[in-house]
Formats: structure tokens, sequence, C-alpha cells
């Protein structure tokens, strides 16, 4: 028999939560504490993957891009970020309480790795400048949160040498989890790509996260955020970065989805 000291605890592999498709991406049927609670069990049991914070922007462009759609249909989990998908999600005849709003997730995964001692690596950012203020909001509202480094890349592909020397840092640093805010489609192709060189359990892309919390672009209100108008919101306040965005996807959205909404009830209809 072996000495009590020596008897390795048997870890349970994490299971991802029951997803739903919309437009063939698959969403998470969750909550912000489940995910959390997700994220904690991942970091426990030192298994890895990563976690797409999804929109009607990021479904429409998969759509067109294979590259995202692959990153998509790799992850661990795809949480619904915008209000439109919850109530895609519930026309299909589920009974969610509400979506998983990137932002939201950050500020409580914060909260909470203040209370654990988790150490969290910031990859994102206009700049640096930008990295460091949203550092700084970070730890000033969690003391004592562990950020542990943070890098702004630049605005284009980085070459092999480059993507090896960012992997190489960030394991230096041990993060529990790795926030990425590169903007969809670049950083659910960069979680994907960089799974495998990274140690850090969690990969979580939030895109405009890093923006609002740095302080650079506000928010829209509650409101306007429950009404599924936060594109609207944003859309005034950066027209010329949005505009092509919400004219292009938002209406391919609402055509795609009410024949998938179609197809959905004509099978109810046959059982």
């Amino acid at each position: 028999m072996q000495p009590e000291s020596s008897i390795q605890p048997r870890l349970i592999p994490v299971r991802s939560p029951r997803t739903v498709s919309v437009l063939d991406v698959p969403l998470a049927l969750t909550d912000y504490e489940r995910v959390l609670d997700w994220i904690e069990s991942m970091i426990e049991a030192r298994e890895r993957g990563y976690v797409c914070v999804c929109n009607v922007h990021t479904v429409m462009a998969s759509q067109e891009d294979p590259e995202l759609r692959s990153a998509l249909l790799a992850s661990a989990m795809n949480v619904p970020d915008g209000q439109p998908l919850v109530w895609a999600i519930n026309s299909l005849g589920h009974s969610l309480a509400g979506r998983v709003y990137g932002p939201e997730l950050m500020s409580r995964s914060c909260a909470r790795s203040a209370a654990t001692s988790r150490r969290l690596y910031l990859y994102g950012g206009r700049n640096q400048g930008a990295l460091v203020q949203l550092a700084l909001n970070l730890r000033q509202r969690n003391p004592g949160v562990k950020i542990v480094g943070g890098h702004s890349p630049p605005h284009r592909l980085l070459t092999e040498e480059e993507e090896i020397a960012v992997a190489e840092e960030i394991n230096r640093s041990r993060p529990d989890v790795v926030w990425v805010g590169i903007g969809v489609p670049k950083q659910e192709k960069w979680m994907a790509r960089m799974r495998h060189r990274l140690d850090a359990p969690v990969l979580v892309g939030v895109g405009a996260a890093f923006d609002f919390h740095a302080g650079l672009v506000p928010q829209a209100p509650n409101w306007i955020q429950e009404a599924g108008l936060e594109w609207a919101y944003r859309l005034a306040h950066e027209p010329r970065r949005l505009w092509r965005r919400y004219m292009r996807y938002n209406p391919r959205f609402l055509s795609a989805f009410g024949r998938q909404l179609v197809r959905y009830h004509q099978a109810q209809r046959t059982r």
C-alpha cells in the first residue's frame, strides 16, 4: 500500500456546458458564475482551453472566414455576449436568463482573482500606454489582483519568430488566465494558433473590454444593453470604425437566423 503522502488526487476532466447551434456556431447555455467556476476548475485541473466571447459580428464573420469558423469550433466554450444571441437561443426553445457580456465577465473574474490570487496576463490594447492604463484601472478596482504581465502587439500578423517570443514571455509570467483583447477575428485566430504554445490553462478573448476598462471608449447604459441596442450606441461613438460592420452583418444575421428559425418550427411540427 502506498504511503498517504505519495497518493496523487485523480483529476476529473472539466466539462464544458451544453450548447445550442446558432447559424452553425455552438453557443454555451451558461451564465457568469458558471463560466467563472469553469475557469477555476480548468486552473485547478491544469487543463488547457480557450473561450470565445461571441456577438452577432463574430457569428456572421465566421460564415465567410473559414479560419475564424475553425477557431470557434475548436474552442472550449463560446459564450453569447450579444443580447440578440440570447434572444435567438431562447427562440430555439431554451430559457437562457441573460448574456455573458465580455467586459462584465472580465470585471467579475478580476474581482474573484483578487480573492483567490489567480495570476492574470493582458494581451492586447490599442498601444502599450492603453495597456498600462488598463492594468492600473483593474488594480485600482480590484485591490490585490495579480496582473503578472502584459503585451500590446503590433496591428498586424506576427511573424513566427515574434509568436515564439510572445509565447516565451507569457510562459515566463506563469499566468493562470490570459485575457486577449485584439478584436474579432484576430483574437479568436490568435488563441487557436497559440493555444498549444501557452502553458496558461485558460485564454479568454474579450475584444472591446480592454478599451472599456481602460476608459478609452464609453460603455452603453444598462437599459440600452438590455434592449439589444448596444451596437447603435457604439456606432454613434465610433462611426468611422464600426459602420461597415453593423450595416453589413446585422441585416444578414436577421435574414439568416430567420431561415434557421423557420426550419426549427417546421421540425417541431413534424415531431
